[in-house]
C-alpha cells in the first residue's frame, strides 16, 4: 500500500466530523506544500507495539540527536486523537514561540511547545492555524 493509500484510508475510518476535518487540514497542508514529502506512521515501534496515535506527516527534516545519531522525520504532523485532532510542528527551536504567536488567535485549542490540539475545525481559526503550519514548513528551509 502506498502512502497515499494509507493516508486515504487512515482518513476514512475517522468518525465525522474528524474525518472531514483531518481531510481538510490533510488538503490545506498539500496546498501550502505541493512537493513536500507525505508520511504515514501508523502508531508503531519496530515491535508492532502501539506507541502513539496514527500521524499524516508533511515536509521532512533531519532531528540531531544529543550522541550525533540522526534521523529523518516530518515537520507537520496531523492525527486523530480521543478528544479532536493534534497537530504537530517539529523540529522548532523556540518551544515557546507556536503558544505566544498564535495561541490566542486561534480559539479554543491548547497549544504546546509543539502541538496545537482542538475538538473540531469550527472551534478554532482556520487561518491562524494556516499561518503557524506555513511558519513550522519555513522554519526548516
Amino acid at each position: 500500500m502506498t502512502v497515499q493509500q494509507q493516508i486515504e484510508e487512515y482518513i476514512a475510518s475517522q468518525p465525522e466530523p474528524k474525518r472531514t476535518d483531518l481531510q481538510t487540514l490533510h488538503q490545506l497542508t498539500l496546498h501550502i506544500t505541493p512537493t513536500g514529502k507525505l508520511w504515514f506512521f501508523d502508531g508503531k515501534n519496530s515491535d508492532g507495539k502501539i506507541v502513539s496515535n496514527p500521524n499524516i506527516g508533511h515536509g521532512s527534516y533531519t532531528i540531531k540527536y544529543a550522541d550525533g545519531s540522526t534521523k529523518e522525520s516530518f515537520i507537520i504532523g496531523l492525527s486523530a486523537n480521543t478528544t479532536g485532532i493534534s497537530v504537530y510542528i517539529l523540529g522548532l527551536a523556540d518551544k515557546t514561540y507556536l503558544s505566544a504567536t498564535f495561541g490566542k488567535q486561534l480559539g479554543k485549542a491548547s497549544v504546546t511547545g509543539y502541538c496545537i490540539k482542538f475538538k473540531t475545525l469550527k472551534d478554532i481559526h482556520l487561518d491562524t492555524l494556516e499561518s503557524a503550519i506555513r511558519y513550522g514548513l519555513a522554519a526548516h528551509k
